[in-house]
């Protein structure tokens, strides 16, 4: 597939999902749930990419802010974030997950899409979790 394209496509699935990722901001429970529903869905993924292997890091950013935690961050890329990860926890995508070896191709363009846009963002907030003794071990929050 065109590279070009792929980041059309990418993009357009992206901003379809601003709406619902600012209503999920706004619901707590609600969030707490998708988080359990992504880390689930990170559980079956056989050999993840470089670009998928962000999801958590990116999850956990969210989490902090929702907590309100960590808010030095643009609500722009938490929305960009929130609305990456749901187009990657739903089952219902361009291309289905089911499909092997093709099923994340979709997936993988939509997070890295959003990693492009929110890359100082994500480098930022790393810092302040190692600067506050709170990295990521083994893809989950101490």
């Amino acid at each position: 597939m065109d590279t070009n394209l792929e980041e059309k496509i990418a993009t357009k699935e992206l901003e379809r999902g601003y709406s619902k990722a600012e209503k999920l901001l706004q619901d707590e429970d609600k969030f707490e749930r998708f988080l359990q529903r992504l880390e689930k869905k990170l559980e079956v993924i056989p050999g993840v990419g470089s670009k998928l292997a962000e999801v958590p890091i990116m999850a956990s950013l969210v989490k902090n802010y929702v907590k309100k935690e960590y808010t030095d961050i643009p609500i722009g890329s938490v929305i960009a974030i929130v609305s990456a990860l749901i187009y990657f926890v739903s089952p219902i995508d361009l291309v289905p997950d089911s499909i092997p070896g093709i099923g994340y191709v979709d997936d993988v363009a939509v997070i890295g899409l959003c990693l492009k846009l929110v890359e100082a963002d994500v480098k930022e907030y790393k810092k302040w979790r190692e600067d506050n003794g709170k990295e990521i071990v083994d893809g989950a929050d101490e």
